[in-house]
């Protein structure tokens, strides 16, 4: 934290001055007391004053002054904000190997419960679109802050739901950054900040190279986090007969890396929802510095309320 006004915080002192100005007369007044050498009567005559709680209002009033003085000397701290037309393509593998039951229920259902929840965790202004690919990939959802269209888009994943058999990353990818420039008349010209999270299980087996699409994000500046998920053990059954279909994630890390994004790796439903939580504390988001004064004088404001509400509860009387 840095301070635009910091010689204003030598106005402290002041506040420590009127602290121990208040501790000097209540040792005053404990020395009046006790020159009173007849307890009995001054027990009669005296009022009967709280303990701890007559300093209450005293501290909070203090207390109050010294926010106060710290939000007058215009404290700024770096604040991450959401960035302007941000947007966030989410692609999910829908190759028959989701359908592998290594992960609870499987891995396509446990994919569509994550996504839902990390489009959740996104600031509504976001805009975010829904890309599902096999052997070829289709935009399902539009970017758009239309949650509620992006929600039914997630429901409707499903093994096949592209009608080509395969993965192809590389088209994926690919499709993604046509949505993105298709997102609104400034986009073609003015690419807005944007992120891809694509989530797989295995290998490119069909489409554009993945290393080719990849360059492409990195001529437009789109980092690409890549989500490997399953475990070596994976296999779905056809007619009885099981087929192996072991998590595979050279590729996803090779396109992650030369894109400046994350490759993460994913065995669970929980250890999914932690990769999709963490890539959303940095997806779309700039810092700056901002003017942060407003939280010490806000707080100081309710302190001085308490310190009202308490000598009038205690001693009906404002301090």
């Amino acid at each position: 934290m840095t301070w635009q006004s910091p010689l204003r915080l030598w106005l402290l002192l002041g506040v420590a001055a009127l602290a121990v100005g208040y501790l000097l007369a209540q040792r005053r007044h404990s020395r009046y007391a006790v020159r009173f050498t007849n307890l009995r009567l001054l027990d009669r005559v005296a009022p009967h004053r709280p303990a701890w709680r007559r300093h209450v209002p005293a501290g909070l009033f203090l207390a109050m002054l010294a926010l106060l003085v710290v939000g007058f000397a215009r404290p700024s701290a770096e604040v991450r904000v959401p960035r302007e037309r941000a947007t966030v393509m989410v692609a999910v593998d829908v190759s028959t190997s989701m359908l592998a039951s290594d992960v609870e229920p499987d891995r396509l259902s446990a994919a569509k419960d994550a996504a839902r929840r990390f489009v959740d965790g996104l600031p509504e202004e976001f805009n975010v679109g829904l890309v599902a690919f096999a052997g070829s990939a289709a935009v399902l959802v539009p970017p758009g802050t239309d949650r509620e269209a992006l929600h039914d888009g997630i429901e409707r994943l499903a093994e096949g739901s592209t009608g080509v058999q395969g993965t192809a990353i590389g088209e994926a990818i690919n499709t993604s950054l046509g949505a993105v420039r298709a997102l609104d008349s400034q986009a073609a010209k003015d690419l807005p900040p944007a992120r891809i999270i694509l989530l797989s299980d295995g290998a490119n087996t069909s489409g554009m190279d993945p290393m080719e699409a990849a360059a492409e994000a990195v001529d437009a500046k789109v980092p690409v986090h890549t989500i490997s998920f399953g475990t070596p053990s994976g296999f779905v059954d056809r007619g009885g007969r099981p087929i192996q279909v072991p998590v595979d994630g050279q590729t996803l890390k090779a396109v992650a890396d030369s894109t400046g994004g994350g490759f993460h790796e994913a065995t669970s439903r929980e250890e999914l929802r932690a990769v999709y939580d963490d890539i959303g504390t940095s997806v779309g988001y700039r810092t700056q510095r901002q003017d942060v004064s407003a939280r010490f004088i806000g707080l100081g404001l309710v302190l001085a309320m308490g310190a009202a509400a308490g000598s009038m509860r205690w001693f009906s009387r404002l301090p």
